[in-house]
């Protein structure tokens, strides 16, 4: 008898606290199925990125704080230079290899290679550059709203 007495006391507290937990502010609800082939993708110039590079948003709006998805095509020899994203980035491999570094100044020898089906995560200001010897894809996909700050503008 008193074993039920503290699971219904237990339940009680725990629907509360569900009951009373505000929700996120960055909660997503899906309105409908998202379905593409790759045949599908309308590519659009991204030279704020990098030179010739590419993106396609798959999902979401970059400028909100909603979860969004999208891909990066770098062209063969491409660099972007030490930059940080104000939210966590996460990039998974397509094809190619992206060569990624972390730190404030572009040291090839401190990089990284990523190949397809590899994966990683920056937390929020990490700063970081990436370059290519071969035409690259990544797909990145986050909650926004999302952005790229260059530490040199000339970069």
């Amino acid at each position: 008898m008193g074993n039920s007495r503290v699971l219904a006391t237990s339940a009680a507290f725990v629907l509360a606290l569900l009951i009373t937990l505000p929700a996120s502010s960055a909660e997503h609800v899906m309105t409908g199925h998202v379905s593409i082939l790759p045949s599908e993708l309308k590519w659009s110039d991204a030279p704020s990125v990098a030179p010739g590079a590419q993106i396609v948003v798959i999902e979401g709006d970059l400028k909100t704080a909603a979860p969004f998805t999208f891909r990066l095509k770098l062209p063969a020899n491409s660099s972007i230079g030490v930059h940080t994203h104000p939210v966590v980035e996460r990039v998974t491999v397509m094809s190619g290899t992206f060569y990624l570094g972390i730190g404030d100044k572009i040291d090839p020898a401190k990089a990284r290679s990523y190949t397809p089906g590899g994966i990683t995560i920056m937390p929020v200001g990490m700063p970081m550059f990436v370059f290519t010897k071969e035409e690259t894809i990544v797909q990145i996909h986050g909650t926004g709203p999302w952005g790229i700050n260059f530490l040199k503008p000339a970069d």
